[in-house]
């Protein structure tokens, strides 16, 4: 029995489908029988009778310039679905968290990947918080005065928005820096959310390793490596992905942050650990499931659906 699978992403035109979480899930679905339905966020619809989308069926190959086929366009009753993958990538804001709200009225029998409601309660630089034996020396704040004595503390820090991704805005600091007061100035303009501080850990240089948790069990990593000059290593920045292996310290950090995963429904999480320290849970629309395959590990979209297909009676 094939599944009937929604698909909540971006527009699947704008993807580097190589480098593409949500893609390769989507390739492995297809492989097992399923059937994909597509459709973007803004045709979420909430009736009285339902929740509802604009959907397609939609094709995907693995191959350049020709990677799908979208059918047409009909309304979907999303109850008559098994498996919705919730899968749009951050920001996370009002029309994100309304999303989950609109997905939480879901009846028992559709699987949300992951919980709607878990997504919400959990994003990614505050769920980590939880877990603050595993962190580095953080501080999550809009006030100049406490950067500022943190900065004078720690001497070298990273500041960053606290519902960006991707790596986008994050600036490193250092002790009576000339421009911290412009970047305030600035990032007070720009965001309304406070940011998050944490001491800058020079063994960046070494990777950021992103590890892939399914169903709360650590199941595949990657090291990416920042490019030239950039303290950054997230791969959409330029970041290079290399094999690695879990360290002691990082399966104990899977090891008591899994449990927890597990029983909010957060099904597919990709945590990030530099030099030993968790910075963050990410939950809302977690990458890495290629370039883990690229590089010689575990085929992670294969372990996925293992689990989701269990959870319907199959193995």
């Amino acid at each position: 029995m094939s599944l009937a699978v929604a698909v909540q992403m971006d527009p699947i035109e704008a993807i580097n489908f190589a480098g593409d979480s949500t893609f390769a899930l989507m390739l492995a679905a297809m492989a097992r029988g399923h059937r994909l339905l597509y459709y973007t966020p803004d045709k979420l619809s909430w009736f009285s009778s339902g929740i509802v989308a604009e959907a397609a069926p939609i094709e995907v190959r693995d191959t350049a310039g020709d990677y799908f086929r979208v059918g047409k366009v009909a309304r979907l009753d999303l109850a008559a679905v098994d498996v919705v993958l919730l899968r749009q990538d951050p920001p996370f804001d009002l029309a994100y968290i309304t999303s989950t709200y609109l997905l939480e009225r879901l009846p028992a029998s559709v699987l949300v990947v992951n919980d709607p409601a878990a997504v919400r309660n959990a994003p990614e630089k505050l769920f980590v918080m939880q877990f603050p034996q595993f962190m580095p020396p953080t501080l999550i704040t809009r006030s100049k005065a406490a950067i500022e004595a943190f900065l004078e503390e720690h001497g070298e820090i990273v500041m960053k928005p606290l519902h960006g991704h991707g790596g986008a805005a994050v600036f490193k600091l250092r002790r009576n820096d000339p421009n911290f007061g412009s970047l305030y100035d600035l990032f007070a303009a720009t965001f309304k959310e406070p940011w998050v501080v944490q001491r800058f850990l020079p063994q960046i240089a070494a990777g950021d390793k992103r590890i892939i948790l399914i169903d709360g069990v650590a199941a595949g990593a990657v090291n990416r490596l920042p490019s030239g000059s950039d303290i950054r290593a997230n791969m959409v920045r330029g970041g290079a992905a290399v094999a690695t292996d879990l360290t002691e310290r990082e399966r104990q950090i899977c090891a008591a942050i899994g449990p927890e995963l597990k029983r909010r429904g957060l099904w597919l999480v990709g945590i990030d650990v530099i030099d030993g320290y968790l910075t963050e849970i990410n939950v809302t629309s977690p990458t890495g499931i290629r370039a883990v395959h690229n590089v010689g590990g575990a085929d992670l979209a294969a372990q996925f659906w293992d689990v989701i297909e269990s959870k319907f009676g199959r193995s």
